[in-house]
């Protein structure tokens, strides 16, 4: 019987407060079973922390930019040549690729991920069948779950619905979409809601990522979420064109993505990148206004999308990064304000994709980690260093803090 008593540490609620946390067989328990001998492990007076979630990465297309050519930094020049390279896509390359993200990810203190994967009769199940193997081979560090997606369209590609079927018959968890990558991007809209029927899976879709407001289709999903009784199994990403809507409309749909249960994640990292690059001055910032929907009660995350590819040339996986980058794009800086953004990487994010017994509470899957920081705001506002995690009480890296080398 694996026991584990956590002693010497910081919980989020009392960070003033040393604390101490039980684990036995993987999960926070208040008290031990009886002839249990637990081990000790100090934690050196750190802020303890569930563990990070990941709503919305790329592991198959990341880290190819030695293989693209980036000048315009454009959507539509990252589609174009994301598909070329895509092309000599192997699925020992993926595996190879996939890996080093879910590295940097688990350093990162991130435990559970939720991936999208490209489907179409190029690239067919290659990219698929090597995250199901990362998804075996790193079970020990991170829950990996994996949703498939038609990113270059579903009606204009004949042969790519059959894939994505064959996908969710064989693993895959949750459909994505990219209605406006299709010549009818309502059609594919009312096409995937059917199949998440049929199938009985979540729905996470890449939508409205313009900075026009015009042609938005958040109503369609919101129509179609009602139709099909999909409140709360519907995350859609991206929808910087959100960011673009008069306050009176704006506050209008946020109220009826919340009343419908359709959630949102903000990618500021690769909406930066790729928005508002017509703009002269007054550069917009492009980013779905995450504050102002929490406040219409909308469910919210922030997560990565991309890493070294066009969509977003930069990245090192880290979550903590990416809520600090929402804070400086959203103007958040009070301590409440932070820990909010700490919320939508960890405990909002986990509500968003439905993940049971997260926390640091007794029952919980002890999922979490050890951050060099006083308290839950000091983590996004200096971006606090994750030093160790632990994944269903066993610990899966370790990072050690700087040391000052005085003459």
């Amino acid at each position: 019987m694996n026991a584990i008593h956590f002693t010497n540490l910081r919980l989020p609620e009392r960070p003033d407060q040393p604390a101490e946390l039980l684990v036995e067989n993987g999960h926070f328990v208040s008290d031990f079973s009886q002839q249990v001998s637990p081990r000790l492990i100090d934690l050196g007076g750190n802020l303890v922390l569930p563990g990070l979630i990941e709503t919305h990465i790329h592991l198959d297309k990341a880290c190819i930019m030695d293989r693209c050519q980036l000048s315009e930094g454009t959507l539509e020049e990252a589609v174009a040549s994301t598909s070329a390279a895509k092309a000599e896509f192997t699925e020992a390359d993926v595996y190879r690729r996939g890996a080093r993200i879910l590295e940097l990810a688990i350093t990162q203190g991130t435990t559970h991920m939720r991936t999208h994967v490209e489907l179409d009769p190029g690239i067919g199940l290659t990219g698929f069948r090597a995250i199901q193997r990362l998804q075996q081979d790193y079970a020990w560090a991170i829950g990996l779950e994996i949703c498939v997606f038609p990113q270059e369209g579903l009606f204009n590609n004949p042969g790519t619905e059959a894939l994505l079927c064959e996908a969710l018959e064989s693993g895959a968890t949750v459909l994505g979409g990219c209605p406006y990558m299709d010549s009818d991007p309502v059609g594919q809209i009312r096409r995937l809601f059917e199949l998440a029927r049929h199938y009985d899976c979540d729905l996470d879709l890449h939508l409205d990522f313009d900075l026009n407001p015009e042609g938005m289709t958040v109503p369609e999903v919101i129509r179609c979420t009602l139709e099909s009784g999909w409140q709360n199994r519907v995350t859609i990403g991206h929808v910087t064109k959100l960011s673009a809507l008069p306050p009176q409309e704006f506050r209008e749909t946020a109220l009826a993505l919340a009343e419908a249960g359709v959630q949102v994640t903000a990618l500021p990292s690769t909406d930066l990148f790729l928005t508002g690059r017509g703009a002269t001055h007054n550069i917009p910032r492009g980013v779905a206004p995450l504050p102002r929907l929490h406040a219409c009660g909308v469910t919210c995350s922030v997560s990565t999308n991309n890493v070294g590819n066009p969509f977003t040339p930069f990245g090192d996986a880290s979550l903590i990064r990416q809520a600090n980058l929402l804070a400086n794009v959203c103007h958040l800086g009070t301590p409440a304000e932070l820990v909010q953004c700490l919320a939508w990487v960890s405990a909002e994010s986990a509500k968003m994709i439905r993940l049971p017994n997260y926390g640091l509470s007794s029952g919980c899957h002890a999922d979490f980690l050890v951050v060099d920081a006083r308290a839950p705001a000091d983590v996004i506002a200096e971006l606090g260093q994750p030093l160790m995690a632990f994944k269903a009480g066993r610990q899966t890296f370790e990072r050690s803090p700087a040391t000052l080398l005085a003459p």
